[in-house]
């Protein structure tokens, strides 16, 4: 198959080129002009500079494409609406718009987010209603797969809409962002860590990808991605402390912290610093995400193939080598 990925330099975006590349896939990788693509450029087939907020540079991206894999999007905890709408709703849209009628399978990586940032999750199917909490991260994935689905037409082998539950891995930023914060201020858990963080290993949420993009009764889905491991907020902070020599000492309750957050974004986007605390990482770090992907497992055959601890393995090694 011929596959076309936006957000191909990123996190998630660099080990599927990689994993579609082992398949024998092509892979068109969309890159920002003059983007350092250097890491991809063994498994992609051809690059194409453009911006999905821009639709004049999207001209002719998706022609003789099988399956679109959209990741591209913002991904830190911070900014204003206009900062997570234009990449998230107004990307999307311009990407629908620039696919239709001529790739054959539109994926969108959305996220748990889409549910409503600061409920908890546990339990949660897809076919279970979404609300909007204000956060807008989470508030422009939710709009983001309502236009999706309402583009269906427009694809003849259909959308699939993943929603990835918590993805750690090297580069992540559940390892990377909070290993800063862990490492130049202090840290502390939310309600004591004690819900489940709904955790999912990079090379596993690739493999459902993969399994959105290849398999026809995958059409028209929404799924879930959880890895199948019993790991609470404070067991994996604890962990990944460790690996940057501190310890967590506090903890906040959950209502108070995300009044705190509230209070903190509105002081800090107006003067264009980041918050101290955002209700984006209290919603996530302080609520039970134990969703429910038995969906994804017998519909696609999807499973939990990494353990944790191979999965700690692999962020101790990037942590040593690039944080520390």
């Amino acid at each position: 198959m011929k596959a076309l990925i936006t957000g191909a330099t990123g996190f998630m975006g660099a080990r599927l080129c990689k994993a579609l590349a082992e398949r024998g896939d092509e892979i068109r990788a969309l890159v920002l002009p003059g983007e350092d693509y250097s890491h991809i450029s063994r498994f992609i087939s051809e690059a194409r500079e453009g911006d999905i907020t821009n639709p004049a540079s999207l001209v002719g991206l998706a022609e003789g494409v099988d399956v679109v894999y959209h990741l591209a999007a913002r991904v830190v905890d911070y900014g204003s609406h206009d900062d997570f709408y234009k990449p998230i709703l107004y990307g999307t849209r311009n990407m629908l718009e620039a696919c239709a009628g001529r790739a054959g399978r539109f994926v969108y990586v959305s996220s748990i987010c889409a549910c409503g940032t600061g409920r908890h999750m546990k339990g949660l199917a897809e076919s279970d209603e979404c609300q909007k909490t204000g956060v807008h991260y989470g508030d422009a994935k939710l709009e983001a797969e309502i236009l999706v689905k309402s583009h269906a037409a427009d694809f003849p082998k259909g959308f699939v809409i993943a929603r990835p539950d918590t993805v750690i891995g090297p580069r992540s930023v559940w390892v990377a962002e909070l290993g800063k914060m862990m490492r130049d201020s202090i840290f502390t858990y939310f309600d004591g860590g004690r819900f489940s963080a709904g955790l999912i290993y990079i090379d596993d949420l690739v493999d459902g990808l993969v399994l959105c993009g290849a398999e026809d009764q995958a059409a028209g889905q929404t799924y879930f991605f959880r890895d199948d491991w019993e790991i609470t907020w404070k067991q994996y902070l604890d962990d990944l402390a460790v690996l940057f020599g501190k310890k967590i000492r506090f903890s906040l309750p959950f209502k108070f912290a995300w009044a705190l957050g509230y209070v903190s974004e509105r002081i800090s986007q107006p003067l264009g610093f980041r918050p101290m605390i955002t209700r984006h990482a209290v919603g996530i770090l302080g609520r039970d995400l134990n969703v429910d992907c038995s969906k994804a497992k017998r519909e696609l055959g999807w499973k939990t193939r990494v353990s944790y601890d191979d999965a700690m393995k692999e962020i101790k090694l990037w942590v040593k080598e690039n944080m520390t």
